[in-house]
């Protein structure tokens, strides 16, 4: 008997279309003789929508949840990957793929993600908190990064080398959140590991994935194909072993289940965590598969592996 399996993207955040994208990979790569897939999507106004693009309502979509055995929400940003997916699944009593509630709201939130790992000794980029409010009176003196506190693939991050650009550096990020957090500039390599929680409470950490970009890894370069991606990373023992075990110590502090995405710089003096994705990009050539691939898992056995897991922790 096939699994049946409830695939989610969308979203209402500026990652729709990424969204959309990993899901229908996802969707296509499931193994058809093992899953039945049901395909639904959220549109950028909130509707629910069948395949065939049919609206079907809050309530259509969870009798629809409930029909599966498991939902594998690809739904990244906020109102998706920040727990609102995974709060809906909880009430509706079906399992998921992913990171709970609890998880998924602090992984969103880059200025509470700081604060976990620095409780649990993991260095962060230094940096401060602004809203609308505050804004106005932070002082520029040196370069920094301007991110919103909650969104994804880049989106509203820019590097103000200039006083004179710091205003429509914040105004952009404040188009997408309330909240915006300004930080030191990192000199270090952009390294990523993907950590992948198993039910019996082990960890597997795929092989580590360096960036190497001319500039700031913004939402340009992310979509463009001007990143060089290098799997595994040239990295000596005593570093990658620091970069897994801060990665894996991140990952179970924030409280993440199934596979999250850690991404640090590592400086001379040892690795800077940068943020963490609970539900990371998933087509086939999105970090995460990429950096599993390397170590021989494909696409569509991360897939499998994932859905297994997380049937096996809800029993």
């Amino acid at each position: 008997m096939r699994t049946r399996v409830a695939v989610v993207g969308g979203g209402t955040s500026s990652e729709h279309d990424v969204s959309l994208s990993s899901a229908a990979a996802v969707a296509d790569a499931l193994d058809p003789t093992a899953y039945d897939v049901v395909r639904l999507s959220i549109g950028r106004d909130g509707t629910w929508r069948e395949r065939e693009g049919r609206p079907v309502g809050l309530a259509g979509a969870v009798h629809a949840l409930r029909s599966c055995d498991v939902v594998l929400p690809v739904v990244h940003g906020p109102h998706g990957e920040d727990g609102t997916l995974a709060a809906l699944c909880d009430l509706a009593g079906v399992a998921y793929v992913g990171s709970g509630v609890g998880a998924g709201a602090i992984a969103m939130d880059k200025w509470v993600t700081k604060l976990v790992a620095g409780a649990v000794g993991v260095t962060t980029t230094p940096g401060v908190l602004l809203s609308a409010a505050t804004a106005s009176t932070y002082t520029w003196t040196h370069p920094v990064v301007v991110k919103p506190v909650a969104a994804g693939s880049s989106h509203g991050v820019a590097l103000v080398r200039e006083a004179g650009d710091l205003q429509a550096a914040l105004d952009a990020a404040l188009v997408l959140d309330d909240r915006v957090l300004v930080e030191d500039v990192v000199v270090g390599r952009e390294i990523d590991l993907a950590v992948l929680g198993r039910p019996d409470g082990s960890h597997i950490v795929a092989p580590a994935l360096e960036i190497v970009c001319d500039g700031l890894f913004d939402a340009g370069t992310k979509y463009d194909g001007s990143a060089d991606f290098r799997i595994p990373a040239a990295l000596s023992p005593v570093d990658l072993k620091a970069l897994e075990d801060a990665a894996v110590a991140v990952y179970d502090a924030v409280g993440c289940r199934g596979v999250a995405r850690v991404d640090f710089f590592l400086t001379a003096a040892g690795p800077v965590l940068n943020e963490v994705n609970t539900m990371p990009g998933f087509t086939q050539q999105s970090q995460v598969p990429k950096m599993f691939a390397a170590a021989g898992t494909s696409y569509a056995d991360l897939l499998d592996l994932l859905v297994r897991d997380a049937l096996a922790g809800a029993c």
